[in-house]
């Protein structure tokens, strides 16, 4: 029972999260933002990205930002393709207010990458402010100006905007990336704007103070596989605040394979285990500096990055109890469902009225974001026996004791075997013949599982030492503005 009951502090830790989104509506940082128009440096790193740099910077170029007070500083990592070709004809069409910047030495990840930028654009005083982006982004035209209103209060350090999944036409992963979005962005990035305290900065959208940037050493980290958090975390502990800006809005192409999808978050996935190791001594320390170390936040944290492992206590204490005190375990596993019910209930329409247009996209795979297979589960535990007798019964059938004791522990073991099944979806993309396979498993198992296996895959990474590689995640210009 007490593994079943660390297997439900995943899902208390996500509805309390989400109960403190409407909080958001009173209490936020828009009292204290105020019309703000520093001089803006925008750092665009792009290592063979000549398919998708030129709307990036055309859209740049549009933004409802003064024009004297904005320049985009693209750092070429030694790119083989025509992307120099391409900032080299948008410097000129747009009177040098965009400079090609290369490495001749490149393949030593982005972190390197946007340092080489960051150390010209500190070079002399006329940037104020500095924004982060990745070279494949669309702003919408009035983000940045609503990110930067929130630097007028000195005590911000970094802003952040509202990734969204952008593409013209997106395939099934790219549209549960897009709800996932909406749940780990647009909900849980508010939430954090109450608790004061903010997890990540997105890669792709971070818009930092000149005096931000200067008093975390000038730099991003280069250690780890999550240079963005490990600045988000540097800014709160030095004392000044990270703010989440969820009406700048800022589109992105996302990978749309469970196999693209893989590398990508093995990744980030790798780069939390780093962040959360190197600062060890923030977790559960209050401190009057930051919120960090507050209860909730560490809560939260620590409910997503171990929340493979907490599935699995839960699956192992079900199955546990149900061959020492069957009567009990039917009671906790019905109990335990029941809450994750209601969090799923609650959840699914708050993030669907959260984004209008994510909804009207993913609306399905909003729905079957856990799995068809884990909806089973949640209606076994709703409606005892209906699986087992009343459906058998309709189609002239009885379960039989042996046949009904194989569900049960299925039943029970759900989660587990949801993440046994995210791997055989990657290993059938890979197979010509039986690919198309691939994406009705995916619906079955669900995105949770799925991204569940890809954290797990992280942790083994990590624990064996493999090479830590930044992996570039390929993209075709697909997003619509």
């Amino acid at each position: 029972m007490a593994l079943v009951g660390i297997g439900a502090i995943p899902v208390l830790a996500g509805l309390y999260q989400y109960l403190l989104v409407p909080v958001h509506a009173f209490r936020n940082h828009l009292r204290a933002a105020a019309p703000h128009l520093p001089r803006v440096v925008v750092i665009v790193p792009a290592w063979n990205e000549g398919a998708v740099l030129a709307a990036s910077l055309d859209r740049l170029m549009s933004l409802q930002y003064p024009p004297d007070r904005l320049k985009v500083f693209v750092v070429d990592d030694a790119s083989t393709d025509d992307t120099p070709d391409v900032v080299r004809a948008k410097a000129a069409q747009y009177d040098d207010r965009i400079v090609h910047l290369r490495r001749e030495q490149g393949g030593q990840g982005k972190a390197h990458t946007l340092n080489h930028g960051i150390r010209y654009a500190l070079s002399d005083d006329w940037m104020e402010a500095l924004l982060i982006m990745d070279a494949d982004v669309i702003y919408r035209p009035d983000s940045l100006r609503r990110m930067a209103r929130h630097l007028a209060d000195e005590n911000v350090g970094a802003v952040t905007a509202f990734i969204r999944e952008g593409s013209g036409r997106p395939g099934s992963v790219a549209r549960f990336i897009g709800y996932e979005y909406v749940t780990a962005q647009a909900a849980a990035r508010r939430a954090q704007n109450v608790m004061g305290a903010m997890a990540c900065l997105a890669g792709g959208a971070q818009l930092h103070s000149r005096e931000n940037l200067e008093a975390v050493g000038g730099q991003v980290d280069t250690s780890t596989l999550a240079e963005d958090t490990y600045t988000t975390f540097l800014t709160q502990l030095n004392g000044r605040r990270v703010v989440f800006e969820p009406a700048a809005v800022v589109l992105a192409e996302e990978p749309d394979t469970v196999t693209a999808l893989w590398k990508q978050r093995v990744r980030w996935a790798r780069g939390n285990v780093q962040i959360t190791r190197t600062f060890s001594r923030v977790w559960f320390r209050p401190s009057r500096k930051h919120h960090l170390g507050n209860l909730d936040f560490g809560v939260i944290w620590f409910a997503i990055y171990l929340l493979p492992v907490a599935m699995g206590f839960a699956a192992v204490g079900l199955v546990g109890l149900y061959f020492v005190a069957e009567l009990t375990a039917t009671q906790v596993f019905q109990g335990f469902w029941w809450v994750a019910v209601t969090a799923y209930v609650y959840i699914t329409v708050a993030t669907l009225l959260l984004d209008r247009e994510t909804a009207r996209r993913s609306w399905l795979q909003g729905l079957l974001f856990p799995g068809i297979g884990a909806l089973v589960v949640m209606s076994a535990a709703w409606f005892p026996n209906l699986w087992e007798e009343r459906l058998p019964g309709l189609l002239g059938l009885e379960m039989s004791e042996t046949g009904r004791m194989v569900w049960t522990l299925t039943l029970y073991s759900w989660s587990v075997l949801a993440m046994a099944l995210a791997w055989l979806i990657k290993v059938l993309e890979r197979i010509p013949a039986v690919r198309w396979l691939a994406t009705p498993l995916l619906y079955v198992v669900g995105f949770g599982p799925v991204l569940c296996a890809i954290t797990l895959d992280a942790y083994v990474k990590q624990a064996r030492g493999a090479t830590a590689v930044w992996d570039k995640t390929e993209k075709t210009g697909r997003v619509m503005g």
